[in-house]
């Protein structure tokens, strides 16, 4: 055989090894946030999708009380974003990514060990809000210890964090088998260990000094008086309601296809999948021909382009094709910016407020999830009684 021919590799394989050597061209400290990163997810997939099913079977509650318990949980990750950005500059990264870590242990082990409305209520609260620790903590600490080499990552980060998209549910269906205790303890026990390792290995950087720190009104006001940030911020909004289409928008129209829970769990592989084999090398060739402000751009305008295959369907109401192109092209647009945008908020925050303007930009990223979802559903409403299926993604 063709000693040539022996060694080459699926691009797959190609894309996969590039992104583990760039994250083997990393410190230790970025290493350890990466994999941190991927237990998150791991932790978080393998058990969210399966919990409003609990709730309704295993725990017996009625509708309303299955939506106040998830409402509680979003409301208390979005709406403390804020104040964890703020703990992060004032007591330290490390700190809050571990107490958030150990914060979402406790959450997923209530979940799994008491069917109580009252303490699965406060079960959502502890979940959501651990979650407001140590998501800006994280990419803060990133964004600093990165330094010039924020972009790139940011890209590692994004595989990672599909990996763990793409595995949570696998292990969870498969621990379902056993029971949803069992999902809910060994999702706690993956929290448990990530806090732990952090604290055994995670090194502390730099927090403010007294003399250096403002009161925390300040800070906010800076941050939201900060009008290049705050304009960035806003119209990042619409990115966020797009892109979140792939969990209310584009299964319901699967569902509506024909593909049933199947073509919406594929949909969702799909996209993990991209992310996964193509985030380091796409973020490379963008770095090399365009600023970060024209990738930022080009991704925001193939996220809005991604929902022109199902606007001008024509084919029969049971093909999947339109959905699929739709989720391919929007995975690609956030690939493309994503990177380039978190090094963006970080850059423009300076060394002083990191966490603090990730806490902002998470706060206004919500509302846009909130906004996006709320005009996506409202126009699948008025498409099936008015018998315009093409109407929300023709206006998305």
């Amino acid at each position: 055989m063709d000693p040539l021919r022996r060694r080459q590799r699926p691009a797959g394989e190609h894309a996969v090894i590039g992104a583990l050597r760039q994250f083997r061209s990393f410190d230790r400290p970025i290493q350890l946030l990466q994999v941190n990163q991927v237990g998150i997810n791991l932790g978080f997939y393998m058990l969210m999708p399966y919990l409003a099913h609990h709730l309704a079977t295993g725990a017996g509650l009625a509708a309303w009380a299955i939506g106040l318990i998830l409402g509680l949980r979003n409301m208390s990750q979005q709406g403390m974003f804020l104040v964890g950005g703020s703990l992060a500059d004032r007591l330290g990264y490390k700190p809050m990514i571990m107490m958030g870590c150990a914060l979402r242990t406790v959450g997923f082990a209530l979940f799994g060990l008491t069917t109580s409305l009252p303490l699965l209520a406060l079960a959502a609260l502890l979940t959501g809000f651990a979650g407001a620790l140590f998501n800006p903590a994280a990419r803060a600490y990133l964004a600093c210890e990165a330094g010039e080499r924020k972009v790139e990552a940011f890209a590692v980060f994004n595989v990672f964090y599909q990996g763990g998209i793409l595995l949570g549910p696998l292990v969870g269906v498969a621990l379902l088998s056993v029971g949803f205790t069992a999902v809910c303890l060994s999702a706690a026990a993956i929290f448990a260990a990530l806090t732990v390792l952090q604290g055994r290995y995670l090194p502390k950087r730099r927090v403010m000094d007294r003399d250096e720190r403002q009161p925390v009104l300040r800070d906010w006001k800076r941050a939201f008086g900060d009008r290049a940030f705050l304009s960035f911020a806003t119209a990042m909004i619409a990115s966020y309601g797009l892109s979140y289409q792939m969990y209310l928008g584009v299964p319901l129209e699967v569902q509506r296809t024909g593909g049933g829970d199947g073509g919406v769990t594929a949909l969702y592989a799909l996209s993990a999948l991209l992310g996964i084999a193509g985030q380091v090398r796409l973020t490379a060739w963008c770095a090399a021909r365009w600023t970060r402000g024209q990738a930022i751009t080009r991704g925001l305008a193939l996220m809005g382009l991604a929902f022109t295959p199902m606007a001008v369907a024509v084919s029969p109401p049971w093909s999947m094709l339109p959905a699929v192109a739709c989720s391919i092209l929007l995975t690609l647009g956030t690939m493309i910016a994503f990177p380039f945008e978190m090094a963006t908020i970080a850059d423009m925050a300076g060394d002083r407020l990191i966490g603090t303007y990730y806490g902002v930009y998470n706060l206004l990223s919500g509302v846009g999830i909130l906004a996006g979802n709320l005009l996506a559903g409202a126009l699948v409403d008025v498409a099936r009684s008015s018998g315009w299926a093409n109407l929300p993604w023709l206006l998305l």
